[in-house]
């Protein structure tokens, strides 16, 4: 399975993005702490990062902490900052042997001077990176962004889609700029998109999963690589084979 989605994959580049769900439950049914999980989930994220370039991912988006994460306890909260932090103080390094370019969406405003020091470094460090492109959604809110680039575009008297879409990637920095999503996945067995990317997702194919996020690697990437390549991409068209099944009806009709 693994080996067709790298043949298949090498068409074009993908844009996945990752709601990465399951540390905690993962952990509480081994009978081990929450935090556990969370440490197990960014070992998982090393793997998947490492994986994605040669399984034909260009940008990997991976929704480390939504807005709402701030209601969970002060305690886990800390808990997340503090990996996250070990994460780029061990990875970037990392990132810039294997050509990978760092970028942070969501606010900055409520998330510390010491992680924000070190997510600016990450991006300086990794911006010529071109294997691919890692963003990590950390106090993000896809309905606020939103909110955010219709305020941009308030004075505007048209808007049109490309402005909104334009106006939504340069929220942050343009260099954190993607390509709509192509394949979202959710790990941990929830069927629900949690206010990651809606508006990128508009025609982005979906794939569950019940493998929790500490189990996730690379041949649960492949695998859903080569779901997603089985899929008929229509954006609103007929299928291919509609439309020659039409065309050979309007041959026989001439």
């Amino acid at each position: 399975m693994e080996q067709s989605a790298l043949n298949i994959v090498s068409i074009a580049k993908v844009h996945a993005g990752i709601i990465m769900d399951g540390n905690g439950r993962w952990a509480t049914r081994k009978g081990k702490s929450r935090l556990i999980g969370h440490r197990q989930g960014a070992l998982a994220v090393r793997r998947v990062v490492e994986a994605a370039p040669s399984l034909g991912i260009g940008t990997l988006t991976l929704y480390v902490f939504s807005s709402d994460n701030w209601q969970r306890p002060e305690t886990e909260v800390n808990a997340l900052f503090s990996l996250l932090r070990r994460y780029l103080q061990s990875e970037t390094a990392n990132c810039v042997r294997n050509g990978v370019r760092i970028s942070f969406v969501g606010r900055r405003d409520r998330l510390g001077d010491s992680l924000n020091a070190l997510a600016a470094a990450a991006e300086s460090a990794t911006e010529n990176g071109s294997a691919l492109h890692l963003r990590l959604a950390v106090d993000y809110s896809a309905r606020d962004s939103i909110i955010r680039a219709a305020k941009m575009l308030s004075n505007e008297s048209l808007i049109t889609r490309e402005m909104f879409s334009k106006a939504l990637g340069s929220l942050d920095q343009p260099a954190q700029a993607a390509p709509d999503v192509d394949l979202l996945i959710r790990t941990g067995g929830e069927q629900r998109l949690s206010d990651f990317l809606l508006w990128e997702s508009a025609y982005a194919e979906l794939y569950f999963t019940q493998t929790m996020w500490p189990d996730f690697g690379k041949a649960e990437l492949s695998e859903a690589l080569t779901v997603f390549h089985s899929r008929d991409r229509r954006f609103g068209r007929l299928s291919a084979s509609n439309e020659d099944s039409n065309r050979k009806k309007r041959i026989s009709r001439g």
